[in-house]
């Protein structure tokens, strides 16, 4: 599943980082690469610019993606009601291999304790 190059929003643990990066998932934090102060916009823009699927619980980056009109970078938002490195981890080792083709197309993501629901890029 190397192929997928995942962005970290600072809410993403940095447990769950390290513990996808030992499955071989290519994925690297926010902080890594750009400022912690660095707005949502500029994240999507560091995304879009290295091809890479924004992870986060923030629920604005749907938003930004829809009023941009953008088609690229995918996003999953987890909203689930237990966030932490354990289940965070197990969620999205358990969704990558099922959305791989879907977040390559360009999506948007929304993942809850039970179910998730995929967006076509750009939302409308």
């Amino acid at each position: 599943m190397a192929e997928l190059c995942l962005l970290a929003n600072m809410n993403i643990s940095p447990e769950t980082v390290n513990a996808l990066n030992e499955k071989g998932i290519d994925i690297v934090r926010v902080s890594q690469i750009l400022p912690v102060t660095s707005s949502d916009r500029e994240i999507l823009d560091l995304a879009r610019r290295e091809d890479r699927i924004v992870v986060t619980q923030d629920l604005d980056f749907s938003a930004l993606l829809a009023l941009g009109g953008f088609n690229r970078p995918s996003l999953i938002t987890l909203r689930m009601t237990v966030s932490d490195p354990e289940a965070v981890t197990r969620k999205l080792l358990d969704l990558l291999p099922e959305l791989k083709d879907s977040l390559a197309k360009g999506c948007a993501v929304s993942v809850d304790d039970f179910s998730y629901r995929v967006r076509w890029l750009p939302i409308r």
